[in-house]
């Protein structure tokens, strides 16, 4: 496969959002500005006092029988500061394990935890920056491994203008206990985004830049699919430009629903050799804000034997003491 030719790092999950609405527009977005704890997903910079007091709790039905969930929870710190904690599981589910004679040894269900932390800061008015320690620890049958890392992020955001602009660096770290002998890799990445609304459009736009810590992401396309066509390999300015790009929109007429789209051109490549469909590479998203909680709720479909969703529940605790 193509993927196992980009880097061999053993921790690409880290890159799977547990937010639906980042889901919703491209599974990968750093500077949409909504108030709420899903946002903070993979820039740390988003967490602010405006989410004292909230709960997250999210689940997605992944590629095969995967199964990921997750808590987090936000408090105010002071005037200026914000911190939250979390936990994400990502289950595989279940496999038939074998000995190197090929004598089958019964079931087991790999997992990969993800504890986390995070705190963020008001540098001024309109800029925060914000840091997420995350402790990783993965369990494959008799096998285990912990790793520690990173997210670093800054967002600049304009209400004025609804203008918001952020840089991370993710997943700065490594392996404190390796699997064996081999030294697995963690998916570091520099992103870089931007999102605007324009004038009082409910629309916001937003692109965003990852996977910049390497330039070449080459892929095979099939031809026209026929078993005689040679896969070619494409690495051209036009489709390594697009590979790194994640483009969103959302449609947002009040703050109590909002319906959002993303595409992300590197996922419809990366399954141009699989059975991909029309909607490969596309995401849609929508939710539902009411009074004391938010439902959110995203889809994909990378190629026709793979359905992905995923669910969010949000509760602003403070709306129940108040």
């Amino acid at each position: 496969m193509m993927s196992a030719q980009e880097g061999s790092t053993a921790y690409n999950f880290l890159n799977t959002t547990s937010s639906a609405r980042i889901y919703g527009l491209g599974g990968v977005n750093i500077t949409t500005i909504d108030g709420y704890l899903g946002s903070t997903d993979q820039n740390p910079g988003l967490l602010g006092g405006e989410m004292d007091n909230q709960l997250l709790v999210n689940y997605m039905r992944y590629l095969g029988d995967s199964n990921f969930a997750g808590i987090r929870y936000a408090r105010a710190a002071g005037e200026y500061g914000a911190w939250a904690i979390g936990i994400q599981y990502y289950g595989y589910g279940s496999i038939t394990g074998a000995d190197e004679n090929g004598i089958l040894t019964g079931e087991f269900s790999p997992k990969d935890i993800a504890f986390s932390g995070t705190y963020s800061h008001d540098i001024t008015s309109r800029l925060r920056g914000g840091a997420t320690l995350k402790m990783i620890y993965s369990g494959y049958e008799e096998y285990s491994a912990f790793a520690i890392a990173t997210d670093l992020g800054l967002n600049y955001y304009d209400d004025e203008r609804d203008l918001s602009l952020s840089v991370v660096v993710a997943n700065l770290g490594g392996q404190v206990k390796r699997f064996n002998e081999r030294y697995d890799r963690l998916p570091v990445d520099l992103r870089i985004g931007w999102s605007q609304r324009f004038g009082a459009s409910p629309l916001r736009f937003s692109i965003t830049a990852w996977n910049l810590t390497k330039w070449h992401l080459p892929y095979y396309d099939p031809g026209d699919g026929t078993t005689q066509a040679e896969p070619e390999v494409k690495d051209s300015f036009g489709s390594n430009l697009f590979r790194h790009l994640i483009f969103g929109a959302d449609f947002t007429p009040s703050d109590k629903f909002y319906i959002s789209l993303g595409y992300n051109y590197k996922v419809r490549t990366d399954m141009s050799t699989y059975s991909r469909s029309l909607l490969s590479g596309f995401t849609l998203g929508a939710g539902l804000n009411v009074n004391k909680f938010g439902l959110s709720f995203a889809f994909a479909q990378p190629h026709t034997g793979a359905t992905t969703f995923m669910l969010n529940l949000r509760l602003d605790i403070n709306d129940f003491i108040n």
